[in-house]
């Protein structure tokens, strides 16, 4: 019940906001002086319930929106930027609305989940210009699809693990099965087995991205059977993963496990008493995307109905240079080389 009443209070700390907003927006230049904030386009985000503060995807991208509207001299606000974050499911259409109707010129719908909602409230409002996450909605005119290749960070991530791994066995615990987490998982798999075939890696999903109590106890079975190093693409789930991993090394220090990070660096996420168990973290750029599509909003030219690709060749994702080897380094620097000059293709898919 706490945590629900949290999460009401963001909702009605935006409705607040949005009428704050109405009376104390900033119309100065933004810092450029390029463009006055009155002149830029407001974008609102929708995330889902695992939080504009799960430390991954959703924190990610309401960064880089706010480092964007600062840019242009906006405030948080109706007149500026904003977020709503979702109780529950049944939230995400009622949430685009509210944005629509507050005059947000582009609303982004962060992730999957949101797909249904927002397939039925688009159409309700032709004028507003609407952005999805890792869903691709070619069909709907007023609709920019971002779609980020994370089969090609995960394809790193798994050299990372596989040259770094002792034991041989490694793991993949995923938030909940959907086409966007089959890219992390089959190019993690992908990434091991090229850099290390002797490598077993096991899967297991917690089937919910908001789950940290399950994702530790997935975690603390994976370590137990052997696995010392764990690729987590499972949002506030993946949090339990970094909690389990920390507990051991904090009780027997002398003992190397690691987990692999996603969508920002998670360096933090990883700190324990004498270090981190983070290796290294996949980035998604979720953050440099939105500012690319309220850019292009502003600029008149938004991309509806088109289908925007980030991968590492656009710079959309990325691997961080973490605690890796020099010869992971290595490795992966020319694995990367050989993506971005497309000699090798990186599964979307796991094999069955």
């Amino acid at each position: 019940m706490k945590k629900q009443r949290s999460l009401s209070l963001i909702v009605v700390g935006l409705s607040v906001s949005l009428v704050l907003g109405a009376c104390g927006a900033n119309d100065s230049a933004n810092a450029s002086g390029s463009s006055d904030a009155s002149e830029v386009k407001t974008v609102g985000l929708v995330s889902d319930f695992s939080g504009i503060d799960d430390k991954s995807f959703n924190q990610a991208a309401w960064e880089g929106l706010q480092a964007w509207g600062k840019e242009h001299g906006m405030e948080k606000g109706i007149k500026g930027y904003d977020y709503i974050q979702a109780e529950s499911a049944s939230d995400y259409t009622m949430n685009l609305q509210t944005l629509s109707n507050n005059g947000f010129d582009t609303v982004v719908a962060m992730g999957f989940k949101l797909t249904e909602a927002l397939t039925d409230v688009a159409p309700e409002y032709p004028e507003t210009n609407f952005a999805i996450i890792d869903v691709e909605m070619p069909s709907m005119d007023n609709v920019a699809s971002l779609v980020f290749k994370d089969n090609e960070s995960a394809f790193l991530a798994g050299v990372a693990a596989g040259e770094t791994t002792i034991s041989n066995q490694v793991g993949f615990i995923g938030g909940q099965e959907s086409e966007a987490v089959d890219r992390f998982e089959a190019g993690f798999i992908q990434g091991v087995k090229m850099s290390n075939p002797e490598a077993e890696v096991r899967v297991e999903y917690v089937g919910s991205f908001a789950d940290s109590a399950k994702g530790k106890a997935i975690a603390a079975a994976m370590y137990t059977n052997g696995a010392d190093v764990i690729y987590q693409a499972a949002g506030d789930s993946g949090n339990g993963v970094f909690s389990e991993a920390k507990d051991r090394m904090n009780a027997k220090p002398n003992e190397k496990l690691w987990v692999i990070g996603a969508d920002r660096d998670q360096t933090e996420e990883g700190q324990y008493n004498d270090g981190s168990v983070t290796l290294t973290s996949t980035l998604k750029q979720t953050g440099n995307a939105i500012q690319d599509i309220a850019n292009r909003s502003a600029d008149g030219e938004f991309p509806g109905g088109e289908v925007l690709n980030y991968g590492l060749a656009e710079d959309g994702v990325g691997l961080t240079e973490g605690q890796l080897s020099e010869e992971a380094l290595k490795k992966i620097t020319e694995f990367k080389q050989q993506i971005i000059d497309e000699t090798i293709s990186i599964a979307e898919k796991p094999e069955n």
